[in-house]
């Protein structure tokens, strides 16, 4: 095929394109697809995802922390490197 290379590398370039030939028909295909087929609707009574909660949260949520601990943490902040 091509002087230059050897007969290994034009093994490995012919995989490499009939790899990228199923790649390119697998993707169209997948798109084609995709085209015509609307997404079947979500069933009714399913759990969803609960909204975040606003500053008044529930106790359980948050933790005050002691004075040790505060200071503990801004030492723990002051020694990550700002890039």
């Amino acid at each position: 095929m091509f002087p230059s290379i050897s007969l290994a590398q034009e093994i490995g370039l012919a995989v490499l394109l009939v790899a990228a030939l199923v790649w390119v028909a697998g993707f169209g295909h997948m798109l084609w697809d995709n085209r015509f087929h609307q997404p079947e609707p979500a069933a009714e009574g399913l759990p969803r995802i609960p909204a975040q909660r606003g500053p008044a949260a529930h106790p359980m949520e948050s933790v005050e922390l002691t004075e040790a601990e505060k200071q503990a943490f801004a030492g723990l902040i002051r020694t990550i490197p700002l890039s």
